[in-house]
Parts: C-alpha cells; sequence; structure tokens
C-alpha cells in the first residue's frame, strides 16, 4: 500500500512541475514583471508657471521609472514637446523618436531624428538634445543642420535659451543658401 502512495504523491508532484513548466515556457505568456516600472499610454503632460502653459509633453507610450533616487520619465515610442510664449500661443515644437526625463536632474534628453520647429521657420535636425529645465537651456555636442533665413547652417553643438529666442551653432562647419541648394 505505501509502495501505491509514493508512486501516487510522484505522479501528482510530476503532473504539477509539467503543467507550470509549459504555462511558463510559452513565449506569448512571457514578460517582465517589474512594480518599479509604470506604463501609461497617450500621454501629455503640461508644465505651467503662475497659471499659464509653458511646455506640454506628449508621447504615445510612456515608462515611468519609480526610483527614489533617480525617478524618469521614459517615452520609448516617440515625444512631442509644444513650447509655449507668454500669449499661451506655441512658439516652438521639438520631436524626436525616444525621450526620457530625469526628474531630480530636471534634464530631458530627445535622441534619434530629432527636429526642432519654429513658428518663425526656424529648424534645426539632429540626433540629440537635451533640455535642462533648470536653467531653461536647450542644447547638443552633435552634429546639427539648422535652417534659418534662407540658410542652411552646419555645424557641431547647438545651444539657445528654452524659448529659442536666443540660440547658436557652436562649431559651424559650413553654410549654404537654401537658393543654392534648391539648385543642387
Amino acid at each position: 500500500m505505501r509502495t501505491f502512495q509514493y508512486l501516487f504523491f510522484i505522479a501528482v508532484l510530476l503532473s504539477l512541475f509539467s503543467c507550470t513548466e509549459e504555462a511558463t515556457s510559452t513565449e506569448e505568456n512571457d514578460f517582465v514583471f517589474d512594480v518599479n516600472i509604470e506604463l501609461a499610454k497617450d500621454v501629455e503632460i503640461i508644465y505651467s508657471d503662475s497659471a499659464l502653459v509653458r511646455v506640454k509633453i506628449e508621447g504615445p507610450k510612456m515608462l515611468y521609472h519609480v526610483n527614489v533616487r533617480e525617478p524618469k520619465q521614459e517615452f520609448p515610442d516617440g515625444v512631442k514637446v509644444d513650447f509655449f510664449g507668454p500669449e499661451g500661443q506655441i512658439t516652438s515644437t521639438l520631436t524626436g523618436k525616444y525621450g526620457i526625463r530625469h526628474e531630480s536632474k530636471g534634464m530631458v534628453l530627445v535622441q534619434d531624428s530629432v527636429v526642432w520647429q519654429s513658428t518663425t521657420g526656424e529648424r534645426l535636425e539632429t540626433e540629440e538634445l537635451i533640455w535642462d529645465e533648470k536653467k531653461q537651456q536647450v542644447y547638443n555636442h552633435k552634429f546639427v543642420v539648422l535652417r534659418r533665413g534662407g540658410e542652411l547652417i552646419y555645424g557641431h553643438g547647438f545651444e539657445a535659451s528654452q524659448d529659442f529666442k536666443y540660440s547658436k551653432v557652436n562649431a559651424i562647419s559650413g553654410i549654404k543658401s537654401m537658393d543654392e541648394t534648391l539648385k543642387n
């Protein structure tokens, strides 16, 4: 009788392990569960000062990394940032395929096909742009192409005020007239 009980017990254990193995090995159900990451979809974050909207950040997906030392908001599927003027109108827009905001540092990093476009017609194209919220500055140390006033300005490094009223390309490597570019 004892042999039968042992065999029955072993059969039950083997069936439990085999079921568990099947459930965890299916690729469709595999995912990483992390209590330190919150997922939000179709996100819109608005920053205001004295009841005036200054900045609006949008993205199709945001991962909020809940870390006491270094909380951050990650936009793995792209980000769009609208900057507003004192009258409440959009003055410029910044887009990129990836963005991350480090809360404690007050820094936003936008990468991959980054474009900043002003309502006055200026356009900056680069692979990376950093927005320092505390200093209210936008900058990078990468290759940039700036379209301004009928010219294409090529260079390495860019800096601007948050409202882009002041901007400069640091190491200019070339300037072309838009008319010249259109002819080629």
